[in-house]
């Protein structure tokens, strides 16, 4: 919220920084009482990818381009060309917050691919109004500074086939920096990994995200923290950040309908393991997040998209009263030539001060494009 908070408002950043401080410190205590934050490095779910986006986040069982290195490494052995890349920039909270991604994906050999992923998200020009009042009240506009809060990962990807025909294996090792200015900077490590299997129409997929479990080494500057700090606020110490395993099924298959369209419907089920969440299935070990997505396309040219889930519990802003609200989204595609314009609308129910909610939408548009073909057969595409 500190994203939102010194954005929207640059002139309260010295409220802003407190939050920060809120943020950054339970990674600390987390440590002492044996226990581990929710949410973390949670910029990695945000997604990649608008084709997948407008289908409400259902790939790890169908991604057959390069974004399979973020959804599912082992889905990179689908990929029909020879080289493969995807860009894509959305931007959430009425474009505070800036969201990037870029992948390339290539196929070895018939039975192995590899990928790389980068990811950004970040909001930028947050100023620092605390020294702007000097030691005689009086306004100095020239004490101003800017700095920015983003959150960035590298995702280095390999797949193979194994023997059983439409089985394969993938893992993701992955490089995360986050940076909140002058104040303080992470860096982390995990391992994620995917088994995709395809037989009879049928496309099924598991994911293990941060299967080793992802450390974030914090560092702290206190000197900056020190300057126009409340009184009575804690100032963090360097410290170690965990996130847990999170697992994500997958199911998706192909009909054809009359008049060359074809429907693909797939449905993705994420477990969290960090604590009971507020899911359509919570419990205290795991909890699991439900979704679903379709897609209608036309001769693999055209296509129009939907997807739903992130159901949770929401307190109305008028009622106070609780209800199970999801998050929606559609989406469109065109296919020629290699190139593929994807574009989806999704929506975000944000979480107000005592569990009220407010909505806004987020565009996200990407553009990906094939050159030559694989070598060796590859499984027939689905878009």
């Amino acid at each position: 919220m500190l994203h939102l908070f010194a954005a929207s408002r640059p002139w309260a950043v010295g409220l802003g920084l407190s939050a920060l401080l809120g943020l950054v410190a339970p990674a600390a205590r987390a440590q002492t009482k044996d226990t581990t934050p929710k949410y973390s490095n949670e910029f990695l779910n945000l997604g990649a990818g608008a084709r997948s986006l407008g289908m409400g986040k259902t790939q790890v069982s169908l991604a057959n381009d390069a974004t399979a290195g973020y959804w599912n490494p082992a889905a990179l052995t689908n990929i029909q060309a020879r080289y493969d890349g995807v860009l894509m920039h959305s931007e959430l909270f009425s474009g505070i917050v800036k969201n990037d991604y870029a992948a390339f994906a290539m196929p070895l050999d018939e039975r192995s691919a590899i990928g790389v992923t980068l990811l950004r998200s970040g909001v930028d020009n947050i100023a620092d109004t605390r020294a702007l009042i000097n030691e005689y009240g009086y306004i100095q506009y020239d004490k101003i500074t800017y700095f920015s809060v983003a959150d960035y990962a590298l995702l280095l990807s390999y797949a193979r086939k194994l023997g059983p025909a439409g089985l394969s294996v993938g893992g993701s090792a992955k490089v995360i920096y986050r940076n909140i200015g002058p104040f303080a900077n992470a860096y982390g490590f995990g391992v994620d990994v995917g088994l995709q299997y395809n037989h009879k129409g049928w496309r099924l997929g598991l994911m293990a995200r941060d299967i080793t479990t992802t450390f974030n080494a914090w560092s702290i500057d206190a000197d900056k923290f020190k300057e126009n700090v409340i009184p009575g606020q804690v100032i963090p110490t360097n410290s170690t950040e965990l996130t847990l395993p999170r697992l994500v099924l997958g199911a998706g298959r192909q009909f054809k309908l009359p008049s060359d369209f074809t429907a693909l419907v797939a449905v993705d089920l994420e477990a969290t393991t960090d604590g009971q969440r507020n899911t359509l299935i919570s419990a205290r070990p795991v909890s699991v997040d439900p979704r679903v997505g379709i897609e209608i396309g036309y001769r693999k040219l055209a296509f129009l998209r939907g997807g739903v889930g992130d159901y949770q519990k929401i307190e109305g802003l008028i009622d106070r009263q609780k209800q199970w609200k999801g998050r929606y989204s559609l989406g469109a595609g065109v296919a020629i030539s290699g190139l593929r314009v994807d574009l989806a609308l999704s929506r975000v129910d944000v979480g107000a001060q005592g569990g009220a909610a407010s909505q806004t939408n987020s565009l996200i548009v990407s553009l990906g494009y094939g050159l030559g073909s694989r070598p060796g057969p590859g499984l027939p595409s689905i878009r």
